[in-house]
């Protein structure tokens, strides 16, 4: 019986097969020796604890030999024989030390092994939180970090919003300002044109028409500078809302970046929603260094401080504007009507003499001018009806094949757009004609006025036109853009 774990005995390389009638006699032990002599094993398959193991050699077997039976062809073996192919007890002893040897060396090696292992993933353990403690408190960092940019861009964006809110109300107090201005225009150039109606030789270069044509270019001196401080308030409230955007985009992204780094700082071993994702370590999307970021939202915070001082310094622009277009043409305006007054007083006595027929005839031009503006109103109006029709004609085009019929809905949608064009055309006839009856009454008045004391047409353009006008000179208030 073999020991387990003891390698294999040397096999034979031909089996034993001996024929009964060729078996020779049971010899004795000297002449097995002489007739097998020893065949030590190969190195590989000696070992010290294995006994030396003959190996006899046999010839063929004769064919005869094949037939026959197992008991018949296996020879008597001899005590001799028998015992030299057994183990000593030396040898049994030694295979037992040795497995007991290697079975103590792998236990040994087993254990140390073990041990590394452990310590190994103690090590690796504490490395990995380490490493994970380390990113968690720089995850920490940043987010502080951003929380400070954010809190220095609320604190702009707020200041921002502020000052572009503030530009924009003195962009509109300009804006109204400068409409308020076109009345005050229209009445100089009113007064100017009515002046010019004087005739003989009261159509002089008196101090009123001096006086109104100073009104005049200090009016459009101050529109020409409204309208280029309203081009830079445009300008600047275009830059204001750039450096808001910018910050405000700055400051959607600080809020996103925190929201993730903050979640990810957040994240645990044991936390929901951890995952692996094979090969992220490797893709690189990082368009920034922490230099580079931070000058990046300073730079916007800069940009967005110097657009708020010039903006503030453009607010202070536009009052000093308002405030001197209100004293330069209320101040010319006492001067219009003081010269307006004198003027009038020097007239007073031809007042009476063509006060009646002129009256009649302001009121006629009245009438017309109400008429002039019914007729463009009626032409007005006719745009929708044509509008309309043309529509339905336009959409009428559009029928597939042979539903593009020329029906009677057809012809009269046809005949509606002529109609409305020769009404429109006969009230434009009208209009026309309406203009050219009050040209003609103004050339009347002219003529009326002419023919009576020329004193007295000045005085009534003076005093009940440019005068009576200029009563409705806008207040500071007005002036200064807060009505």
């Amino acid at each position: 019986m073999e020991l387990l774990g003891s390698p294999l005995r040397t096999p034979y390389t031909q089996p034993r097969s001996t024929p009964t009638k060729f078996l020779p006699p049971i010899p004795t032990a000297s002449s097995l020796q002489n007739r097998f002599p020893p065949s030590p094993l190969p190195n590989s398959f000696s070992s010290p604890w294995m006994p030396r193991v003959t190996k006899p050699t046999l010839g063929p077997a004769p064919r005869s030999s094949q037939r026959l039976t197992p008991r018949e062809a296996l020879p008597p073996i001899s005590h001799q024989t028998a015992l030299s192919t057994r183990y000593t007890p030396g040898d049994w002893y030694r295979s037992n030390l040795t497995n007991y040897k290697r079975s103590e060396t792998a236990r040994h090696t087993a254990e140390c092994l073990t041990a590394d292992s452990s310590r190994l993933i103690q090590d690796k353990y504490q490395q990995t939180r380490k490493t994970q403690a380390e990113s968690t408190k720089n995850l920490g960092q940043r987010v502080n970090d951003i929380m400070f940019w954010k809190s220095e861009l609320r604190c702009e964006h707020a200041k921002m919003v502020e000052e572009t809110n503030a530009l924009t109300g003195m962009k509109e107090r300009l804006e109204r300002a400068l409409a308020n201005t076109e009345a005050p225009l229209q009445v100089t150039q009113e007064c100017l044109l009515l002046r010019e109606k004087r005739m003989g030789i009261d159509l002089v270069c008196d101090d009123v028409e001096k006086q109104l044509f100073v009104e005049l270019d200090i009016i459009r001196s101050c529109q020409e500078r409204m309208r280029r401080h309203l081009e830079q308030a445009e300008a600047q409230l275009a830059s204001n809302r750039l450096a808001q955007h910018d910050v405000e985009r700055d400051l959607a992204n600080k809020q996103a970046a925190h929201r993730i780094d903050e979640q990810c700082q957040q994240l645990r071993n044991t936390s929901t929603g951890i995952s692996y994702f094979r090969g992220v370590e490797r893709v690189d999307a990082t368009i920034s260094v922490p230099e580079s970021w931070a000058n990046f939202t300073d730079k916007n915070i800069l940009r967005s401080q110097s657009e708020r001082a010039a903006s503030a310094k453009l607010r202070d622009s536009i009052e000093n504007l308002l405030v001197l277009t209100d004293k330069q043409m209320q101040h010319q305006f006492n001067c219009v009507n003081l010269a307006f007054t004198q003027r009038i007083a020097e007239m007073a006595d031809a007042k009476r003499k063509i006060q009646a027929q002129l009256s009649k005839t302001l009121q006629e031009m009245f009438h017309l001018e109400r008429s002039i503006e019914a007729i463009q109103k009626a032409i007005r109006d006719k745009g929708f009806p044509l509008k309309v029709a043309q529509t339905r004609l336009d959409k009428r085009i559009r029928r597939p094949k042979m539903e593009l019929c020329r029906d009677p809905a057809q012809l009269r949608l046809v005949s509606e757009v002529c109609e409305i064009n020769e009404t429109i055309q006969s009230l434009q006839q009208r209009l026309r004609d309406s203009e050219d009856v009050l040209q003609r009454l103004a050339h009347n008045k002219s003529a009326l006025e002419h023919e009576l004391v020329v004193k007295s047409t000045s005085l009534f353009i003076d005093q009940e036109k440019c005068l009576a006008m200029r009563k409705t000179f806008p207040s500071t208030g007005r002036l200064l853009g807060y009505v």
